[in-house]
């Protein structure tokens, strides 16, 4: 099943773009596996997910821990914390 992927901030200017649509492999079932795969894909990804920590993550536009599951996702969040005042 593809899942729309967006990407946000840096996040976004590292990986050169905003969204992409994939379908991982079905033994990628957790936002942890996803970013893990979305690295190897290319060394723009790589870079831009390389400091995990500081990442965040939405899946159908509900906040989740890397550990979240992503099956039957549609849409992914990727993006660095938000601050503001």
């Amino acid at each position: 099943m593809a899942i729309d992927i967006l990407y946000f901030a840096w996040v976004r200017e590292a990986v050169g773009s905003g969204a992409e649509r994939i379908e991982p492999p079905a033994d990628v079932t957790t936002m942890a596996a996803l970013v893990e795969w979305l690295s190897g894909q290319s060394d723009a990804h790589a870079s831009a997910l390389a400091e995990r920590q500081r990442l965040r993550f939405a899946v159908d536009q509900q906040f989740v821990d890397g550990d979240a599951p992503i099956v039957g996702a549609r849409e992914i969040a990727i993006f660095p914390p938000v601050t503001g005042g």
